[in-house]
C-alpha cells in the first residue's frame, strides 16, 4: 500500500535521507561528552526508526498493518522532533545548526499525520 506515490519525493526516501543526517549528528554528539552522547543515542533510536517503520508499513499485509506501522513512524517522528528541540534548548548543539533537521522533522510529522488520517478515513490522530 503506497499512500504517497504521487508525492514529489516519497516519504520513505525522505525518511531515509533524514536518518542518514541523524546518524551523522549522532557521531558528532558522541564526541561532545556524556550528556550529548546520551541524548544522541535517544535521537539515533527515534530518528532512524521512522524510516524503518515506513518500510515495514509499505510491505504491510493489510490496511490495519499499514496504519499501525505508519502510526509508529509518526510517534517516532514526534519523539525525534522533541530530542532535536532539547539538544538546542540545552546548548548541546546550536539551534541554528539544528534548524534544518528540526524543520525536516516537523515536515515529516505533518506528512505522516496526513497519511495516518487519510488511511484511517477520519481526522483523529
Amino acid at each position: 500500500m503506497d499512500e504517497s506515490s504521487h508525492s514529489p519525493q516519497r516519504i520513505q526516501d525522505r525518511a531515509f535521507e533524514f536518518a542518514c543526517r541523524i546518524v551523522k549528528l549522532h557521531e558528532h554528539l558522541c564526541k561532545k561528552g556524556e550528556t550529548a552522547r546520551r541524548l544522541g543515542n535517544q535521537l539515533l533510536n527515534s530518528g532512524t526508526s521512522i524510516g524503518a517503520n515506513l518500510e515495514e508499513a509499505h510491505a504491510g499485509q493489510s490496511r490495519a498493518d499499514f496504519i499501525a506501522k505508519c502510526s509508529i513512524a509518526l510517534k517516532e517522528a514526534r519523539e525525534t522532533h522533541f530530542w532535536l528541540r532539547l539538544l538546542a534548548a540545552t546548548n548541546q548543539v546550536s539551534a541554528d545548526q539544528l534548524k534544518p533537521l528540526t524543520q525536516e522533522a516537523h515536515e515529516i510529522v505533518a506528512i505522516l499525520t496526513t497519511i495516518v488520517r487519510k488511511s484511517k478515513g477520519n481526522t483523529e490522530v
